[in-house]
Parts: C-alpha cells; sequence; structure tokens
C-alpha cells in the first residue's frame, strides 16, 4: 500500500470521518495529480506522499467534521492548488462547491483534471472582491486556506454567505492571535465567532474558526484589495 493510502487510512477515523475506497483512492489520485503538476507548476512545497495526505487531504477534510455539507453550497476562496475545496468534493459529493482563485493557470488546470478523475466543482477565475457582485449571499458556506490573515480573509469571505450560513477559516498556530485582532471586523461583517476547533498535526495545530453569519454584510464590503490590505477592518 502507498504512503498517501496508508497515512489517509489512519487519519480518516481520528477525525470520525468514514470513507469509501473510492473515496480514498479518488484523493489518493488527486494527490498525486497535485503533485505531478507540481513539477511544471509552483502548487504546493509539500510533495512528500504522507505529508500531502497529512497536510493536504486531511487537513481539508477537517472541515467536514465542523459542517454537514450534505446538499449545501460552499465557495473555497482563493483555492490555489484545490485545497480545501476538492477533498471537500470528494468527501461529500452531493455538495455544490465552487472554486475560485485569481491565477487562471491553476484554476485551468483544475477545470482539465477534475473531470478525468471523476471530480464534479465549478472552477472560477476571479479575484474574490470581484466575483463577489454576482454571488452575493449565495452560499451556505464560504471556506479559504492561507490566503491572507483573518482580518483581511473576513471581508473577502462574509460577503459570499447567507445569513444563517457560516464561514469557516482554517488557521495554524496563530488562530488565537488573528481572532484577537478581529473582533470589530467579526461585528462590522455580521458575522459572530462560534467555535474554534483545534487538530494536533505533528508538532503544530490547525485550526478551524467557525463564524456564524447572523446579519447581512453590509453593501460597501468587500473593498478594493488594496484598501483592505491597507487599512483592515
Amino acid at each position: 500500500m502507498d504512503a498517501m493510502r496508508q497515512t489517509l487510512e489512519a487519519g480518516l477515523p481520528e477525525l470520525g470521518l468514514c470513507l469509501t475506497d473510492e473515496q480514498i483512492e479518488t484523493l489518493c489520485a488527486f494527490g498525486r495529480a497535485v503533485v505531478k503538476q507540481n513539477e511544471v507548476m509552483n502548487l504546493t512545497a509539500i510533495t512528500e506522499p504522507s505529508q500531502v495526505a497529512k497536510l493536504h487531504l486531511l487537513d481539508s477534510l477537517t472541515v467536514l467534521t465542523a459542517a454537514s455539507l450534505e446538499g449545501k453550497k460552499l465557495i473555497d476562496v482563493g483555492c490555489g492548488a484545490g485545497f480545501p475545496g476538492v477533498p471537500l468534493t470528494i468527501g461529500c459529493p452531493t455538495a455544490k462547491i465552487t472554486l475560485l482563485d485569481s491565477l487562471g493557470k491553476r484554476v485551468h488546470w483544475l477545470e482539465e483534471t477534475l473531470p478525468t478523475l471523476g471530480i464534479s466543482a465549478e472552477c472560477v477565475t476571479a479575484r474574490a472582491e470581484e466575483a463577489v457582485a454576482q454571488r452575493r449571499e449565495s452560499y451556505d458556506f464560504a471556506t479559504s486556506r492561507a490566503v491572507a490573515r483573518l482580518n483581511i480573509l473576513l471581508e473577502l469571505t462574509a460577503p459570499y454567505v447567507k445569513v444563517g450560513g457560516m464561514v469557516i477559516a482554517m488557521k495554524g498556530a496563530a488562530a488565537q492571535e488573528e481572532l484577537a485582532e478581529c473582533a470589530g471586523a467579526i461585528k462590522k461583517l455580521g458575522l459572530q465567532l462560534e467555535e474554534v476547533r483545534q487538530f494536533p498535526m505533528d508538532d503544530t495545530c490547525h485550526s478551524l474558526i467557525l463564524l456564524r453569519k447572523i446579519a447581512p454584510t453590509p453593501k460597501q464590503y468587500p473593498r478594493r484589495f488594496a484598501k483592505i490590505k491597507q487599512a483592515p477592518l
């Protein structure tokens, strides 16, 4: 058995997740596709199979422990190589998932690769602050990983989520520190902190910051990215 599959099969029960053999094989096939494409395109610094399984595939699947995606709409903002959106699509095939990234080369690769693996997701090339014009408050969940600090990220993700939905921010060891910076942003964007879930990963800790959308996000958000970066909420 290869190291990627072995690591997945060991890690899934620790997350309380049960996937079919076919789902596990599809996850591995996607992981291998990312590593292969990485030879010609900068997708990830992580290429060792067991680390791909742990730090990309299992890390992405932690979202399934925090929310039921069955039949729900989720947007992965700044999806990069497809994490967490693609593993979530594999883990919950009834979810309607949009992969959004501003880099056309990455999105084009996903558009070409996913159908060959039997994976269905909408792929969109656009900047997060611009694509929201047609998609405002139309998703049950918005998630994002390794895109920006939380006080910037929330302004890019919250406008996509309908009232009653949730922003799920995937963060590393600095999650609490980033959360402390953005009490004002959380309130202004119509969010409310629900929970922070932590997942030990080797010698560090990965976190899910769960923020419930309790009121519409005011229309002036998101601002232009230069402004968001220059003066975070």
